[in-house]
C-alpha cells in the first residue's frame, strides 16, 4: 500500500521536529548538570566540632563523594572553637568555614566581609539542659540563681539562648556563670564531673546525657518549633562561609561546594537508620549507634531541605545578637552582604 504523499510529507515533518526536540532536550540537560568551570580543585575547610550532628551534611558531602563528583579534593579540618577555625583561614591554613550563620555578622562588625552561601541547618540544633545530680528538684530557671552553665564557647549561640531562657525567667545576665566546655566529649565528662550545674549544647553532646539520664531538657531548638518559641523566628544554623575576596576569585568552587551539600541535604531527607549507620565513620557513633541514632532523630527537623538562608532568619540572627551584646553597632551590618 502506498502511503499519501501529503502524509509522507507530515510525518517527515514530525520525525525532524522529534530529532530537533530531542537534541534540545540533550542539550538543555547537559548545561543543566554540567559542572562550574572550577578554578581549582583542591579547597581546606575549617570547622569546629566535625563529628557532631551540627555538621553532619558536610560529613556525609565528603563520604558519599559529592564534592568528589563536582571535581573537588576537599579537605576538612576540625579546630577545638569557631574562633579557631577562623584563625586558620586568617592564617592561610584554610580556604573558608563551616560555622554558626551569625558568625558572618561577627567578622563584618570586624571588618572581615564573610558571606554564607550554603545553610547546613534551618534551626539551631541545640538545647538547654539541668544536671538532675546537681538539682534533684528542679522546679525552674529560677533554681540555677548561682549555679554553673556549660556553653560550647563564650558569646556562642549556646552562650545566647541559654541567657535568652534564664533573663526571661527573670535571672539577671550576673546571676549565673558561664563556662566554655566545648562541644564534643569533654561537655560530657564536664557535667557529669560536676564541674557544671546546667548545659546548653548541641547533638550528640545533649541527647548522650538525656539518654543516661544526666540532664533534664528545659529548652530545646532542636526543631523549628522550639527556635520559634525560644527566638522568636527562624534561625539558621550552621553555613559554609568564604570571603568575599574568596566568592569573586573562585566562584566555580562554590557553585560547586554549594551544590554537594545540597545534594547531602537531599541524600538525608530519605536516609533511613540503616543509611546512616553505613555512611557516617565509625570514629563518630560514640561507640554506641543507638544513641548516635536517637540524636539524629532529635536534631532531624532542624536539617536545612534546600540549603538556602532565609532573610528572615538573618534578621532573626541579627536581632537576636544585638538584644545579647548591645554594644554592636548593628547600623553597620547590611545582611544582603
Amino acid at each position: 500500500m502506498t502511503m499519501p504523499r501529503g502524509r509522507h510529507r507530515v510525518d517527515a515533518r514530525r520525525r525532524v521536529l522529534r530529532g530537533t526536540m530531542a537534541a534540545l532536550c540533550a542539550g538543555t540537560l547537559a548545561h543543566l548538570f554540567a559542572q562550574p568551570k572550577l578554578e581549582r580543585s583542591a579547597v581546606s575547610i575549617a570547622v569546629a566540632g566535625k563529628g557532631t550532628l551540627y555538621h553532619l551534611p558536610l560529613m556525609l558531602a565528603e563520604q558519599l563523594g559529592y564534592f568528589k563528583s563536582e571535581g573537588l579534593e576537599v579537605d576538612v579540618s576540625d579546630y577545638p572553637s569557631t574562633a579557631r577555625a577562623f584563625q586558620a583561614v586568617g592564617s592561610g591554613a584554610a580556604d573558608l568555614v563551616g560555622a554558626p550563620y551569625e558568625q558572618t555578622i561577627y567578622q563584618h562588625l570586624k571588618g572581615q566581609p564573610y558571606q554564607a552561601f550554603a545553610a547546613e541547618g534551618r534551626a539551631p540544633q541545640m538545647a538547654f539542659g539541668v544536671a538532675v545530680r546537681a538539682l534533684p528538684n528542679y522546679q525552674s530557671p529560677q533554681d540555677l540563681k548561682g549555679r554553673r552553665i556549660g556553653v560550647t564557647a563564650p558569646g556562642a549561640l549556646t552562650n545566647i539562648m541559654a541567657r535568652l531562657v534564664l533573663e526571661r525567667a527573670g535571672l539577671a545576665a550576673g546571676a549565673v556563670s558561664y563556662i566554655a566546655v566545648g562541644n564534643s566529649t569533654g561537655a560530657v565528662s564536664a557535667l557529669r564531673s560536676g564541674q557544671i550545674d546546667a548545659i546548653c549544647n548541641v547533638d550528640p553532646v545533649i541527647t548522650t546525657l538525656e539518654q543516661r539520664g544526666d540532664v533534664k531538657v528545659i529548652a530545646d531548638a532542636r526543631s523549628t518549633r522550639g527556635t520559634l518559641e525560644i527566638f522568636g523566628g527562624p534561625l539558621p544554623a550552621g553555613c559554609l562561609m568564604a570571603s568575599a575576596e574568596f566568592m569573586q576569585k573562585y566562584p566555580g568552587v562554590v557553585q560547586g561546594l554549594t551544590s554537594a551539600v545540597v545534594h547531602a541535604l537531599k541524600w538525608l531527607q530519605t536516609a533511613g537508620p540503616g543509611d546512616i549507620i553505613r555512611t557516617v565513620p565509625e570514629a563518630y557513633l560514640l561507640g554506641d549507634r543507638a544513641l548516635y541514632l536517637a540524636a539524629f532523630t532529635n536534631m532531624r527537623e532542624g536539617i536545612s531541605p534546600d540549603g538556602l538562608v532565609p532573610d528572615e532568619g538573618a534578621r532573626t540572627a541579627l536581632r537576636v545578637m544585638s538584644g545579647f551584646d548591645s554594644s554592636l553597632k548593628v547600623e553597620k551590618i547590611d545582611l544582603a552582604r
